[in-house]
């Protein structure tokens, strides 16, 4: 059975297929450059680049093809016509092993990808608190009063 456990992305490139270790090694330098500020990890098992708010983009190397995940509805806006070819299913684009890296295309998917996850980070810390239920609001008020001083009972 092939190895899973990968603790690094140098170990994933080394346990894929000769044949697309040079293809493999390519997309991971093109991510690397256009996220520069990205931690390169392994996540679900295949590599990934992350920021602070979250997942950016995943790669992963197959028998035919190389595939990116995901394709968000804004990538898909984007990049329409262009990335038609490639659209393997919902979320997943498909890259031929046998074809030239897109160079151009994978840096621009990733940094509108970075673009989307600091969008996601900045609306979440815009939101107002939550509602409170009422029956919390009050409990909250009842332990926020000083509680009333007891009399002593005398022996």
């Amino acid at each position: 059975m092939a190895k899973t456990n990968y603790r690094s992305v140098d170990e994933y490139l080394a346990a894929q297929p000769s044949t697309s270790q040079a293809v493999l090694a390519r997309v991971r330098g093109v991510l690397r450059k256009a996220l520069p500020h990205a931690d390169e990890v392994i996540s679900y098992q295949i590599p990934a680049f992350r920021l602070p708010g979250g997942m950016v983009l995943f790669f992963a190397g197959w028998k035919q093809h190389f595939s990116l995940y995901p394709v968000t509805a804004g990538v898909l806006e984007a990049f329409g016509a262009e990335i038609a070819p490639y659209v393997a299913s919902k979320g997943t684009l498909r890259f031929p092993l046998g074809e030239r890296v897109p160079v151009r295309l994978l840096t621009r998917i990733a940094k509108l990808r970075a673009q989307e996850v600091e969008a996601r980070v900045k609306a979440r810390s815009k939101r107002a608190p939550k509602a409170q239920p009422k029956a919390l609001k009050a409990l909250k008020a009842l332990k926020a009063r000083p509680s009333p001083k007891r009399k002593r009972a005398s022996a």
